[in-house]
């Protein structure tokens, strides 16, 4: 009998010990970001999501289609880098149903150069590089619009390409190339429009590099994405953290305009 009670004792502790480990692998909470300026805030609340018990692990990528794709394939809880445009593109173009959960901050995109110091002294003929990803290149045009530099068709709206350019007094060229790659382009084109997480990591500043940039009331906010995980504590939890004051406040100091907390 005291045997069968040890046997029985030893057999609850083990599946306690167990339950217990399983428990604490909950509290981990993957998500994936590019390095800046997403990585950096994710850095930034990992104290405070510690403080409910939760770890975050930041998984970093280069590049806009790994985040997405890891986080539809379960690899991910969350990832946070992208606007809803471009998600809402992937959705469609890959059969998926990821959904925002928080709006974060706005990555006003810019045009840069390493040759020119201004719009006006854009050549004529001059080739400029847009991002490949459509999402993005409509965005791109749209600021060129805004810029002076073309004229899109009425009807383009956010998805133009560069077949909807309808003026192009300056003859300007366009050649697309992936987002990531638009820093490195820049000693071979004239200029190229880069978004912000790129042009920050390539050492440029778009308050005093960029020759136009988007304005603060851009549509284009950073999300924090899920996969059906809406009602998951740990997501409501970095939720909180990164739509809190706290949050506001890393991003005004930090990146001093550059990045601007979501509205």
């Amino acid at each position: 009998m005291i045997r069968s009670m040890k046997a029985v004792l030893g057999l609850a502790a083990l599946l306690a010990a167990c339950g217990g480990d399983e428990g604490a692998a909950s509290k981990t909470l993957r998500v994936g970001a590019t390095p800046v300026p997403h990585a950096e805030i994710l850095e930034h609340v990992k104290p405070a999501l510690a403080r409910e018990g939760i770890e975050l692990e930041v998984v970093t990528f280069t590049d806009y289609v790994q985040p997405n794709l890891a986080l539809a394939a379960g690899e991910l809880e969350a990832n946070y880098f992208q606007t809803i445009p471009y998600l809402e593109s992937f959705n469609r173009d890959r059969g998926a149903a990821l959904s925002p959960v928080a709006r974060v901050h706005v990555e006003p995109m810019g045009l840069y150069s390493g040759k020119l110091k201004s719009l006006a002294a854009l050549p004529n003929g001059a080739t400029i590089a847009l991002p490949s990803d459509p999402t993005n290149t409509g965005r791109a045009l749209l600021l060129l619009q805004s810029a002076g530099l073309l004229k899109l068709r009425p009807d383009a709206g956010i998805d133009a390409s560069v077949l909807d350019v309808a003026e192009n007094p300056r003859g300007l060229r366009f050649t697309e190339l992936e987002s990531a790659q638009l820093p490195r382009a820049l000693p071979d084109v004239a200029a190229a429009v880069i978004n912000t997480n790129f042009a920050l990591e390539a050492g440029l500043n778009p308050t005093r590099d960029a020759l136009a940039i988007e304005g603060p009331n851009s549509p284009y906010v950073n999300v924090l994405a899920v996969n059906g995980k809406t009602d998951d504590p740990r997501i409501q939890a970095l939720t909180r953290a990164l739509t809190g004051p706290e949050v506001r406040r890393f991003i005004q100091e930090r990146y001093k305009g550059a990045v601007l907390p979501g509205k």
